[in-house]
């Protein structure tokens, strides 16, 4: 069995000494591809550079990345590369990136700009798209301290993990959605909804509030519903090589 695992969070760059991240550490992934080893299997990770990583071996490989943009080049390069039985998208991926970022004086000029060339057009959502579009600020190495107000325009990302079952149609998807103190059923409804976009054969779905040191609930869910369930990170992983192997088996 050959598994992919994607693992920690995207970090966006601001400029060269600023980003924008999320709080994934990573530890979770780890396990899962530290279990898989265990397992037997041939395991490729991608991580974050500021991650916990599983150590290197003969039979596991990392690659390390930084954006959702490296994300993408290297998650394309491997699909096009290795044919996985499966793929665990754990890695935390940032929903925005950096567009470009205002002083206060420059979106100040370039709003009064607009504005005396517009002077009775609505601002919108389309006109202010324009409006940004229209005279970028030149990106700084290091951006000045010396303004009141940082203004960032941040632009959508792509949905990676929808790379996957395009470029490998028949490898078993596992992917993972995290709320915060909701109530079960809507934590079901929205991992479900999730699964479905991106056509996974499973998700994981886990509550912020449910995890804390190595506590962490987690219900994994496939098109008939809730199938299994931990209560710890290790649980998590030794369910998900688990799910994985019994999917595989089924599939020979």
């Amino acid at each position: 069995m050959r598994v992919l695992i994607t693992l920690g969070g995207t970090s966006e760059k601001i400029d060269d000494v600023r980003s924008i991240t999320n709080h994934a550490t990573g530890q979770l992934g780890t396990m899962i591809a530290e279990a898989f080893q265990k397992s037997g299997a041939e395991v490729d990770v991608i991580a974050s550079s500021s991650a916990h990583k599983p150590k290197e071996s003969n039979h596991l490989h990392v690659t390390v990345i930084q954006d959702t943009h490296s994300l993408n080049l290297a998650l394309t390069n491997l699909l096009a590369v290795h044919t996985y039985d499966a793929v665990i998208h754990s890695m935390a991926v940032s929903d925005f990136t950096t567009q470009t970022v205002y002083s206060e004086e420059q979106f100040l000029n370039q709003f009064n700009q607009w504005h005396q060339a517009h002077p009775t057009q609505e601002l919108d959502k389309e006109t202010f798209a324009s409006m940004l579009g229209d005279q970028l600020p030149k990106k700084e190495s290091k951006l000045s301290s010396k303004t009141d107000h940082l203004i960032l325009v941040l632009q959508k990302t792509p949905k990676v993990i929808q790379i996957i079952k395009t470029m490998q149609p028949q490898t078993c998807l596992v992917g993972f959605k995290l709320l915060v103190n909701v109530s079960k059923e809507e934590l079901f409804q929205v991992a479900e909804a999730s699964r479905k976009k991106s056509h996974a054969d499973y998700v994981l779905a886990n509550d912020l509030t449910s995890i804390e040191n190595n506590q962490h609930t987690g219900y994994l869910l496939d098109a008939t519903g809730i199938i299994a369930q931990a209560e710890t990170k290790q649980g998590i992983a030794q369910l998900i090589v688990n799910q994985m192997q019994n999917h595989a088996n089924q599939g020979a």
